[in-house]
């Protein structure tokens, strides 16, 4: 298995990366391919939705000469991708939210005169994220958000690992947050070999 992280976080040392560590950590020992693309490094630009990209069905397509086709290429290399952002107002952050409006013209073919294929049908989707409010409360959107996402592109999605940070007074990452990113790396190892959720 190869997996794509799309780390949607400003801040290289920051809570995200430290629950993805773990995380990264028992993919890497059970074999997997494990890359990962810093949003925030890359540029991004809003889609404008010119259906541009509808116009031929075999490629991404999209007229800005940014960094989106890099990460296309990559994304269709991939077997699972993983989104992983802080949450900020109850959704990812702004280069993953630009990431998503250019994947869900560039990939899925449906808006121009004919209805055409989804390109990255069947992979697999993610979440990490962390948040400032207790999961059920502060991911559940952006969740629901990435499942009917997940549904209308013909993704496969296969859970979340969310995680608190009560406070900046507090430690974030405990062993008990270790556990369970090396838990959700073991999920999703297992889930890919059955085909199911982790």
């Amino acid at each position: 298995m190869k997996y794509l992280i799309l780390m949607g976080s400003p801040r290289k040392n920051g809570n995200t990366q430290a629950l993805l560590t773990p995380l990264m950590e028992e993919l890497a020992e059970s074999g997997a391919e494990v890359d990962m693309i810093w949003l925030h490094d890359k540029q991004i630009n809003p889609c404008i939705a010119c259906r541009s990209c509808q116009k031929d069905w075999s490629f991404f397509g999209c007229i800005h000469g940014d960094d989106m086709q890099e990460i296309f290429d990559q994304t269709l290399a991939s077997d699972c991708i993983i989104l992983a952002t802080p949450i900020y107002s109850w959704f990812c952050t702004p280069p993953m939210k630009a990431l998503l409006d250019r994947w869900v013209y560039g990939m899925n073919k449906y808006y121009g005169d004919e209805i055409g294929p989804s390109l990255w049908a069947g992979k697999r989707c993610a979440i990490v994220t962390t948040c400032g409010y207790r999961p059920e409360k502060g991911a559940d959107l952006f969740e629901e958000g990435i499942i009917r996402y997940c549904k209308h592109s013909k993704l496969t999605y296969v859970g979340m690992l969310a995680a608190r940070h009560a406070s900046y007074k507090t430690e974030f990452l405990t062993e008990e947050k270790i556990q369970q990113a090396r838990d959700f790396g073991r999920q999703l190892v297992a889930r890919s070999k059955e085909g199911g959720k982790a």
